[in-house]
């Protein structure tokens, strides 16, 4: 039996989503009653999963600074236009988390990058804050992805984390399934540190060639 207490919906609204590179995908967005943390997560529900298969779903926190504003020090907006198109083309959900800066919050964020202008990497530099390596909890996402009726899933993620949370919480993640490398000169530290700190399944071999902007 899942480890939490149960949510319910709240509402489901169809948007249509356009992106700056043209693609263009219908979603529905649904919220919830009874979320453990209180924080007004949404789930982005996206095409329709064939019969005998599981659906796709990915786990997106929140990044003002990568989702909205295309910052390079992070890969956190192609992700998601990447897991968009992915989940639309098999049908799942995306978990849009109100989780910025791994559990940070954004303040705490940004004066993390300015000690990594100082050279620390983003995980040195949330301990030399006093703040967590990564905050983040999962519960809420379960008890999103139960209400929604998901019960086994693919998970689009390089991070073992995230299976792990989930799995523990009673959500049987079938498989994981790798994102897409989104590397360049100016993320490339924050990548190296994701696979080296924390385990992330990113090749280093494709990180070794860019020099760090």
């Amino acid at each position: 039996m899942p480890d939490f207490t149960a949510a319910t919906q709240r509402a489901r609204v169809r948007v249509p989503l356009r992106f700056q590179d043209g693609y263009r995908a219908d979603a529905e967005l649904v919220t919830f009653h009874g979320l453990a943390d209180g924080l007004e997560h949404v789930a982005v529900v996206l095409g329709d999963p064939a019969p005998g298969t599981t659906p796709l779903v990915r786990l997106h926190s929140e990044c003002l600074t990568g989702d909205v504003f295309g910052s390079a020090r992070c890969d956190c907006g192609p992700q998601l236009r990447e897991a968009v198109e992915r989940i639309a083309e098999r049908g799942g959900v995306l978990l849009y988390l109100r989780q910025e800066g791994r559990g940070i919050g954004l303040y705490n964020k940004l004066d993390a990058y300015a000690l990594q202008d100082q050279g620390l990497d983003t995980y040195a530099a949330n301990a030399a804050l006093g703040l967590p390596e990564d905050d983040r909890d999962y519960t809420a996402a379960a008890q999103m992805l139960a209400a929604l009726g998901i019960g086994e899933l693919d998970l689009l993620s390089n991070n073992p984390d995230k299976a792990d949370q989930l799995r523990a919480l009673g959500i049987e993640v079938q498989g994981r399934v790798p994102t897409g490398v989104f590397a360049t000169p100016d993320n490339v530290r924050y990548l190296r540190a994701k696979v080296l700190q924390t385990q992330h399944t990113l090749p280093l071999g494709e990180l070794a060639g860019l020099n760090v902007g």
